[in-house]
């Protein structure tokens, strides 16, 4: 008895989709979000405008922008029963898993299937709400409740830090938020697609998709990029520290890419966000002079690997500037991505056939 199927283990290099939200191009170290370079996105535009871009398939006019922003400012509140089940949870539980868990228990009859556009937005606005609910307990103080005055990202760092925030701040983080909001068909959307193919609920195919980006070998570790700058510490210190790592063989953090063979886009946009702050900060500064550092270094010790830098490592300066801590860096990577998953299955929706890949049996056969 035989089985003609060919195997692509993690099916690499399978299409599972057709899709005109974004283009992935790793070779090209191409980036696009429906006709649109992303790195001029995040340089040019806020994060309402891209969210609308890939919800609706077009930038808004003024009417359409405000229309978006007054339902997200309007959608913040966690209902009661949320706060309290986030209240119950001990303060030893990762914050990826207490916002998988925050995200269930949104779960209602208003999110049935097929999703809505009007669910998208009030998921998309209640993840940052859920975030910085929980770190504020775990900090100690009393939850902020939403600002109305303020737009998405804004509000988010004034949630989290408990006063306004630094302009310069909002403008570096809206750029990397747009620069997450989407990112073709990896592992989380990806999981996302398949329980939404099984006509399951918006608020399942976010849960699964949580659960996903959760693992470090997806969520990446900018952290580990944070540690990287902090053990350096200063400009002088750059090129004696990452030359002892490369001497005894080891990686250095935020370089190198599993798609991008040449430079990532993102990375180059929040470069250019970087320079253009980084008088202002000497994170940024520091984390620039690092790259600069840290490419000469990898062309001398590793000549013709294409090692660039990727977005983790300007990731990890844009958040430790704006004072997020080491927690808070996959979580908000999620209050990003939500908008690409969430576009995903809305595209899912549309034209959906249940996603059931085949797989080999390569075990025994009864006698």
């Amino acid at each position: 008895m035989s089985q003609q199927h060919t195997l692509a283990i993690g099916l690499e290099g399978i299409a599972v989709a057709e899709t005109d939200l974004s283009l992935v191009d790793g070779l090209n170290g191409l980036l696009v979000y429906r006709g649109h370079w992303a790195r001029d996105l995040a340089i040019n535009h806020t994060f309402e405008e891209v969210a609308h871009l890939l919800w609706y398939g077009h930038l808004p006019n003024e009417q359409e922008l405000a229309e978006l922003k007054g339902k997200l400012k309007a959608n913040r509140e966690l209902p009661a029963h949320v706060k309290s089940i986030l209240d119950l949870i001990p303060a030893d539980v990762d914050m990826m898993s207490v916002l998988r868990t925050g995200v269930s228990t949104l779960g209602s009859a208003d999110y049935g299937w097929p999703p809505t556009l009007d669910q998208v937005i009030s998921l998309t606005a209640k993840m940052p709400t859920i975030v910085a609910y929980r770190y504020a307990r775990l900090c100690g103080r009393e939850p902020l409740d939403p600002n109305p005055a303020l737009d998405h990202t804004a509000n988010y760092l004034y949630m989290l830090k408990g006063q306004e925030p630094n302009p310069a701040h909002v403008r570096a983080l809206d750029a990397y938020l747009i620069l997450t909001q989407e990112h073709g068909m990896n592992a989380s959307t990806f999981s996302g697609r398949v329980v939404s193919s099984t006509q399951s609920d918006l608020i399942s195919s976010i849960t699964a998709a949580i659960g996903a980006l959760k693992g470090p070998l997806h969520g990446g570790a900018p952290s580990e990029v944070t540690e990287m700058i902090e053990a350096i510490g200063t400009k002088e210190n750059a090129e004696p520290w990452l030359r002892a790592k490369l001497e005894k063989g080891e990686r250095l953090m935020g370089f190198g890419h599993r798609v991008y063979k040449t430079v990532d886009p993102r990375a180059t946009a929040l470069r250019v966000v970087a320079s253009q702050l980084s008088g202002d900060d000497p994170w940024f500064d520091l984390a620039t002079h690092v790259e600069q550092v840290g490419l000469k270094l990898l062309e001398e010790y590793k000549p013709g690997r294409k090692l660039n830098t990727n977005v983790e490592f300007f990731a990890a300066a844009v958040m430790r500037a704006v004072g997020l801590d080491d927690s808070l860096f996959t979580p908000t990577f999620a209050v990003s991505r939500v908008v690409g998953w969430s576009a995903h299955i809305l595209e899912q929706a549309k034209n959906n056939r249940i996603i059931r890949p085949q797989s080999i049996y390569t075990g025994p056969m009864p006698e």
